[in-house]
């Protein structure tokens, strides 16, 4: 028996070998156009991934309350592509990271972050985060959590109005779209620095404001 020939619904598989066939074709798109888009696969996937941020549900104090009103309907973070919140690192992107971290809580932080899959970003909200805030000069609050991961976008005030959320949110995807994907974004970053080092040097802070 002779093998059957694949069933091809727009062209028949005879019309394969008539050059005619495609350049009518072609002349067809050139007048009319054609709902094709050519352009390089980094951008295709940048702009996937920063209309689909996925945020880790992450909130230690007052400024959760902005993060609960940013997620509800009044300001509604559907329209960006971020509602989807994870309550695993292992499904979620970016770290949102509200309100005040002390040092009891700053290795949670850190397993959290390193449990996330490369490419991954932090989003530092609110002045706790930033640089401590009120809690500037407190010997159990880290001064900003870039000293233990690091931030990509930073969202003062004190707590940041929603408005502010959803600007800093839009500047993190301003960041991905313009990331190169291969080679680049997609690998494992280096780790900052560790916890020791951390409060090594916050406690030489301490002792200088002590003597100062």
């Amino acid at each position: 028996m002779k093998p059957k020939r694949p069933k091809i619904k727009s062209i028949p598989y005879e019309e394969f070998k008539d050059n005619e066939t495609f350049e009518k074709l072609v002349e067809e798109l050139n007048q009319n156009g054609v709902n094709v888009i050519v352009r390089k696969l980094d951008d295709l996937l940048d702009w996937g991934r920063s209309n689909s941020l996925w945020p880790l549900t992450f909130a230690t104090s007052c400024c959760g309350i902005e993060f609960m009103a940013v997620c509800a309907a009044r300001y509604d973070i559907a329209r960006f592509g971020f509602e989807v919140t994870r309550n695993s690192p292992r499904q979620a992107d970016v770290i949102l990271v509200n309100g005040t971290i002390t040092h009891k809580m700053a290795p949670v932080l850190r397993r959290l972050y390193d449990q996330m899959a490369d490419p991954k970003y932090v989003v530092a909200i609110g002045g706790c985060a930033i640089a401590g805030g009120p809690f500037t000069k407190s010997y159990h609050v880290v001064q900003g959590v870039d000293k233990i991961i690091p931030v990509d976008v930073y969202v003062p005030g004190c707590p940041p109005r929603p408005e502010s959320f959803l600007y800093g949110m839009m500047q993190l995807q301003r960041k991905v779209k313009a990331e190169n994907f291969f080679g680049t974004t997609n690998r494992k970053e280096k780790s900052p620095l560790s916890l020791k080092e951390i409060r090594k040097q916050e406690d030489e802070i301490v002792k200088n404001q002590e003597q100062a």
